[in-house]
């Protein structure tokens, strides 16, 4: 059998020099036995697949709101192909997988209902705003409960890639950094897919410069900017792209926000006025009825403030959850 001290040792001698070593991490907030079998980075990346919200990203929105379909991605997808995505450029650059993996599982933990409209809503409403990378921390840090306790206590490593997979602070790790390039491969390439599938975009739509340097295959532009990841951050104190491959990935980015995300055919008025109506009559109600949350929500409330209770129990709210909630309240939406 296998133990911690073997898969350890097993890093030292495979993984690259500039890799974060799981026997190296800066631990956990509070500190706990090791486990005898498993990494502190595997042990992390077990316990956000067991949690509650992790299972809730699967009827979560991505970018399409209620498609006619079961083949568009949903939250949990988009997670899986960032994940999946970032382990490839991690074993390219012998930098440690589980670390990777644990980030790109936990990153959007604090996505809300309806997908980037949800967000929107909630940080125009909410005071001090909302960020999704911040709500996920604070999901592993304060709103899953294990083992009897509040939060996974995960270890540093995780938690700062979880924080800084957006923005403009780069993660502390380049496992961290691997995620972050990873998490624009992917939404970038499988809301093409899922655009074309609905009939929003053509191929032929797609902008020529990106698609000559990419390729115009879904699998092809994915295979294409993982190689030049690896190739431009090879033995280097960073992960990204050169400043060509980089330039044609944000115009495709640039092109998707113009075509897709702002687009009225996928962000119809009728079905953002929705969006609005339940975020914003879910949060006023539970501000003026905190006894109406649940009993764990309510314990926030004392320690932490209704507003940041209300934020939180309806930021973890799937999106077919959210809808019956209000209709339960207010009655049909319309």
């Amino acid at each position: 059998m296998q133990k911690r001290g073997d898969l350890e040792a097993r890093e030292a001698a495979w993984l690259s020099p500039k890799a974060t070593l799981s026997v190296n991490s800066r631990g956990r907030a509070a500190e706990e036995a090791p486990c005898p079998f498993r990494t502190v980075f595997q042990r992390d990346r077990d316990r956000i697949i067991h949690s509650k919200a992790f299972r809730r990203l699967m009827h979560k929105t991505q970018v399409f709101l209620a498609p006619e379909g079961d083949h568009y991605r949903t939250r949990l997808t988009h997670t899986l192909e960032v994940t999946q995505v970032a382990r490839s450029i991690a074993r390219g650059l012998s930098l440690n997988e589980d670390l990777t993996e644990a980030i790109g599982l936990g990153h959007d933990l604090g996505h809300t209902p309806f997908g980037h409209n949800g967000e929107a809503v909630l940080n125009e409403i909410h005071p001090g705003g909302f960020r999704h990378n911040e709500q996920s921390l604070r999901v592993v840090d304060r709103l899953e409960f294990q083992n009897c306790r509040r939060g996974m206590n995960l270890t540093f490593e995780v938690r700062d890639g979880i924080l800084n997979h957006t923005g403009n602070l780069p993660a502390a790790t380049l496992e961290g950094q691997i995620v972050k390039i990873s998490d624009r491969i992917a939404y970038i390439n499988h809301d093409i897919d899922d655009a074309i599938r609905s009939g929003v975009l053509s191929q032929s739509d797609l902008p020529e410069g990106p698609i000559r340097l990419f390729g115009a295959g879904h699998g092809e532009r994915i295979n294409s900017m993982i190689e030049n990841v690896l190739e431009y951050s090879d033995g280097k104190d960073f992960v990204r792209m050169d400043e060509e491959h980089q330039a044609m990935l944000d115009e495709l980015r640039s092109f998707m926000f113009d075509r897709v995300y702002h687009s009225p055919e996928v962000k119809k008025a009728g079905d953002l006025s929705q969006v609005r109506r339940v975020i914003t009559g879910l949060y006023d109600y539970y501000l003026s009825h905190p006894e109406a949350l649940p009993g764990d929500h309510q314990e926030l409330c004392q320690e932490d403030g209704v507003h940041e209770a209300v934020k939180d129990y309806i930021a973890g709210m799937t999106d077919r959850f959210a809808r019956t909630s209000y209709e339960k309240i207010f009655g049909p939406i319309r």
